[in-house]
């Protein structure tokens, strides 16, 4: 588990001038976990740092997202609750609803609405796809190559990961099945709209392996955002999965001989959750927070540090130049008109039916 203990300096600063250390009735420390890398620095820049700066709360940052559902489990049986705020992705945030683990939301009483009036509800529409989740962005998971390891026809598919003829050398690819199954069946002939009918029968999940069978061998298995970045920068991989935000910054950010295939692209939505549990004055700050870090201006803001689209409508309006870099962000968005036109919709309800079951089928087979 990495921790890092982020204490603003502005907050000090905001006490100074008189500010409340802690209202009352809420926690004056949280534990926020998410992803780490440049989506956290993103959320630290858009979210943590003022908010800080307004409350004077200590924000502890801990970046275990991706073991989100088993550590909640856990914590929840040794009833020892110890985060405060989640960063999760969709289908995970329906299974901690369906098991208890999440706090409902009312949107219309615990979210801020928009600038206009628009309510909460009506902002964010159809992303609020569970009770208990507060959407935040909308990104992919793609992939990118190095563009001189390629040859002089850069790959333009998705399937061309598939092609080791062609693309010779390493590929990495996350070791989760999660858009992993998804994309072979997609590269072996299976519609886009019959993925999920057939991931959901036994023999499509089986038909799905075989064709990863068929570059087993060339596969790099990752199990962070971060491992493919690193793996291209070092040219370790011609070509690998990760999610479109790390490609940015790989790309306009460090100035890396990478481009990225938006063919393909698995849509989905990551956001917030607030976990059962919590004291009094523990799930008051939570919340507090929620409130801050969602509104319209927050997730406009946070798409200055990283490419992924806000989840609020009265938000994209307001998405405009990259803070450092001075770049237009609209084209490096997901939602783009042009990266969506070949884009994958993630099935959220599928696979929160189905994740622990395919996970450990796909397990097995990664260890065959």
């Amino acid at each position: 588990m990495t921790f890092t203990k982020t204490f603003v300096a502005s907050a000090a600063l905001s006490l100074a001038a008189g500010a409340t250390f802690a209202d009352g009735h809420m926690a004056n420390e949280m534990t926020i976990v998410s992803w780490g890398g440049a989506y956290s620095a993103s959320q630290l820049n858009a979210y943590h740092t003022p908010y800080a700066a307004k409350t004077g709360v200590t924000i502890l940052n801990d970046d275990s997202s991706s073991t989100a559902v088993a550590r909640l489990r856990a914590m929840n049986e040794a009833n020892n609750i110890t985060w405060d705020v989640v960063d999760v992705e969709a289908g995970p945030a329906m299974q901690l609803c369906d098991e208890g683990l999440a706090m409902v939301i009312d949107p219309d009483t615990m979210l801020a609405p928009a600038p206009d009036g628009t309510s909460a509800a009506d902002d964010f529409g159809d992303m609020l796809v569970s009770e208990c989740f507060i959407p935040q962005i909308v990104y992919s998971t793609t992939f990118g190559y190095r563009t001189d390891l390629v040859g002089s026809t850069a790959p333009t598919s998705v399937c061309d990961v598939f092609d080791t003829v062609a693309y010779p050398g390493k590929r990495s690819l996350f070791s989760v099945p999660i858009n992993t199954m998804e994309w072979a069946l997609l590269c072996d002939g299976v519609a886009k709209a019959d993925i999920y009918d057939v991931l959901e029968t036994p023999e499509g999940q089986d038909q799905a392996l075989a064709k990863l069978d068929t570059i087993k061998d060339d596969v790099i298995w990752v199990s962070s955002g971060a491992d493919t970045p690193q793996l291209l920068a070092d040219g370790e991989v011609v070509m690998g999965a990760t999610y479109n935000g790390r490609l940015f910054a790989l790309i306009e950010e460090q100035k890396q001989p990478v481009a990225m295939i938006w063919d393909g692209q698995v849509m989905d939505l990551d956001g917030w959750i607030i976990p059962t549990g919590l004291s009094p004055e523990r799930q008051a700050r939570a919340l507090d927070y929620i409130m801050f870090a969602t509104d319209t201006q927050r997730l406009a803001d946070q798409a200055k540090w990283i490419s992924y689209g806000p989840a609020r409508a009265s938000s994209a309006p307001l998405v405009g130049k990259h803070a450092d870099l001075g770049i237009d962000m609209g084209p490096h968005m997901p939602t783009a008109p042009e990266n969506l036109e070949r884009a994958f919709l993630m099935n959220y309800s599928f696979w929160a039916d189905y994740r622990d079951d395919l996970d450990a089928k796909f397990q097995t087979w990664l260890a065959k």
